[in-house]
């Protein structure tokens, strides 16, 4: 992945500072209506007759950190926010590369389903930041959003800049400082931040702290982990980061992984059982590459296949190749005589299959099954990809792990770490691709900043 456009955020050279001056000039929060349930602060500046107001350091400027920063803010406080890389918002610019998928329009109660066995705990974020709400704040920064075909909502151009250009200069505008090159390395002695710059070590006090580092996915944007062993120094448990939206390696022969990489299979159906047993079925889209499968319905069942694959050492993906065709009419045709034609040939003219479906027929059918008509029908409606393991960390969309939700209070405080946050995929929660994430993020940053808030009132009453 690039780092996209980097020139909206600014020059690191005037934001390598090794202190924080206060703000001349705080704000005070007024609100503004968006909907029928929800409402957004807004930031309006007020002349400065009050002591000075507390800092917080935003550490991370991924959509979790900037939309805390952005809360922050409308509240009052003032914001320093640092980023190990020369700009902000770039794995965000990446994931809009080929089509900025901000949210999706499932109803609130299917909405946070997407989220597991962390439903109820993500609803509470939610709840206060949900897809209608992020599809307003969206339309603030002049960028209008649409519902797809699959109900996933983009914005009309389609692209993550504008809407990242946008809303860096309106937190500039709102008073947030930017500190680019800030690498976070933990606190010193003295219980200040610690960052490595280009300048050498700085030291940084703050009255709260908001860590938005990512998880372990895509380390060249600057999500790498590394926060793990700082955290658990300061005994924070943390779940093993694992990847989560991910491909699995299968071991294909030569010949498949040489002539098919990259050709798409859809739509296709997944068919598996829950923990219950109880039967489930999902359309969507895989792709077959050089070492196996991946694509959006691939991504969506990865808890649960990478979950199988550490319980019993494998995982069975069970797709249905030719959805919309019953296998009584498959068999039927391809019981018809071939006579002098190919298998393929007969495969081509009787079920359409050919290609890469063919290719796999052949990848995990032996020559005696490639003779029974009724076992080529029962393999496309059920075709067996045996999964061997997951695609590295450092190639999925997302990760898993991290900071378990009990570790942190209803506003995302560390109980181990006063005055310390946390947002984003550093938390030990999951969703599918398709703005689930996105949109969780955005709400979980949402959520640590009013914790911060909430936290200073009761620390200054």
């Amino acid at each position: 992945m690039a780092a996209g456009d980097s020139g909206c955020i600014g020059s690191p050279r005037s934001n390598l500072r090794a202190t924080i001056p206060h703000l001349a000039s705080p704000v005070r929060p007024t609100k503004v209506r968006i909907g029928a349930r929800h409402t957004m602060r807004m930031p309006q500046p007020q002349p400065d007759t009050t002591a000075p107001a507390a800092t917080v350091a935003v550490i991370g400027g991924g959509p979790a950190g900037l939309m805390a920063a952005e809360t922050l803010r409308a509240a009052g406080l003032q914001v320093d926010l640092y980023d190990a890389k020369g700009s902000v918002g770039r794995k965000f610019l990446i994931a809009g590369k080929g089509g900025m998928n901000l949210t999706h329009s499932d109803p609130f109660d299917v909405f946070v389903t997407r989220y597991g066995e962390r439903a109820h705990e993500l609803a509470v974020w939610l709840r206060h930041f949900d897809a209608d709400v992020l599809r307003a704040w969206a339309r603030g920064l002049g960028v209008e959003t649409f519902v797809g075909t699959s109900g996933r909502v983009f914005p009309i151009d389609l692209k993550a800049a504008p809407l990242l250009r946008g809303w860096v200069r309106r937190l500039r505008e709102q008073g947030v400082r930017f500190h680019v090159l800030h690498r976070w390395l933990g606190w010193n002695e003295g219980g200040a931040l610690r960052f490595s710059t280009p300048q050498g070590d700085a030291s940084v006090r703050a009255d709260a702290v908001v860590l938005a580092l990512g998880g372990g996915s895509w380390p060249e944007l600057g999500s790498d982990g590394a926060w793990v062993g700082v955290l658990r120094a300061r005994d924070i448990d943390i779940a093993p980061l694992q990847p989560s939206n991910c491909g699995f390696d299968i071991g294909w022969s030569e010949h498949l992984a040489s002539r098919f990489a990259g050709e798409p299979l859809k739509p296709v159906t997944g068919h598996w059982r829950d923990d219950d047993g109880n039967p489930h079925q999902r359309q969507g889209e895989c792709v077959i590459t050089a070492t196996g499968i991946e694509g959006s319905l691939v991504y969506a069942l990865s808890p649960m296949l990478r979950d199988a694959i550490a319980r019993d050492g494998h995982a069975t993906l069970v797709l249905d190749l030719l959805p919309g065709r019953e296998e009584s009419d498959l068999l039927r045709r391809l019981a018809r005589p071939r006579g002098s034609r190919s298998l393929s040939e007969h495969l081509r003219r009787e079920a359409g299959v050919s290609g890469v479906r063919a290719a796999l027929l052949y990848e995990v059918l032996d020559k005696a099954a490639l003779a029974d008509a009724a076992k080529i029908a029962a393999t496309l409606k059920r075709f067996p990809f045996r999964l061997q393991r997951t695609r590295p960390i450092e190639e999925a969309i997302s990760s898993a792990g991290g900071i378990p939700l009990e570790a942190l209070d209803q506003g995302l405080m560390l109980r181990g770490l006063p005055g310390v946050f946390a947002a984003g995929e550093m938390l030990d929660w999951e969703a599918p691709t398709g703005g689930y994430l996105l949109t969780a993020c955005f709400a979980s940053g949402r959520q640590a900043a009013q914790g911060v808030v909430d936290w200073l009132a009761q620390r200054d009453a």
